[in-house]
């Protein structure tokens, strides 16, 4: 960890002990775990303070931590994850925050930076993360009739369903997925070293 780092990651905790869960501080990038009750004021304190001056928010992404769970993961599902930067100050910081799957909510941040607009319709539309109070919260990449969220690691490969245009109807109609759930494992037999050994051997 350089020592700018180490030193902002310093400043965090001591700034904003009262209102952050965690803060880490690995490969110098610097991660702020908030509550989702205390996000909207440490991302204005984040911004506003001469400190951070993070006045910049580059990214909104949704996580999904399905597959941690099955080890020694004690945080909820799903996380929405905050990438800011500061020009002036030349750094960058991450803030997270953990949404569980029952309760997937959120506050919206368009209030301290207008561009999360399109941010959180992604987050919203990939894995269906609600931003209470966002003015147009509405599937950005997915078609509208669209079932389900693509980036959970719980929806299927195949989809839910398939989109197909009627030339009777003369309109695009969804109909079940007709492909079938298979394992494939293409045998192929490669002239090659790997393989020569072998093949010598079963002659």
């Amino acid at each position: 960890m350089s020592e700018y780092y180490k030193n902002l990651t310093s400043l965090i905790r001591y700034e904003l002990s009262d209102l952050v869960a965690d803060v880490v501080c690995e490969n110098d990038e610097v991660t702020v775990i908030v509550t989702k009750e205390k996000l909207l004021e440490v991302c204005t304190l984040l911004r506003d303070s001469a400190s951070f001056a993070c006045e910049q928010l580059i990214d909104v992404c949704g996580v999904d931590y399905l597959e941690y769970q099955d080890g020694t993961w004690s945080h909820p599902r799903f996380a929405s994850v905050y990438h800011l930067l500061s020009i002036k100050n030349n750094h960058r910081i991450r803030v997270k925050t953990y949404l569980d799957e029952d309760s997937l909510i959120v506050d919206s941040v368009i209030g301290i930076w207008s561009c999360a607009n399109w941010f959180e319709r992604e987050a919203f539309d990939l894995y269906g993360i609600l931003y209470d109070g966002h003015p147009d919260l509405r599937r950005i990449l997915t078609d509208y009739g669209f079932v389900g969220h693509p980036f959970r690691k719980d929806f299927p490969l195949i989809g839910n369903v398939e989109m197909r245009y009627d030339e009777v109807k003369k309109r695009v109609v969804y109909e079940p997925v007709s492909i079938d759930a298979r394992i494939t494992q293409p045998k192929v037999i490669r002239d090659d070293h790997r393989y020569i050994d072998r093949l010598e051997e079963q002659e």
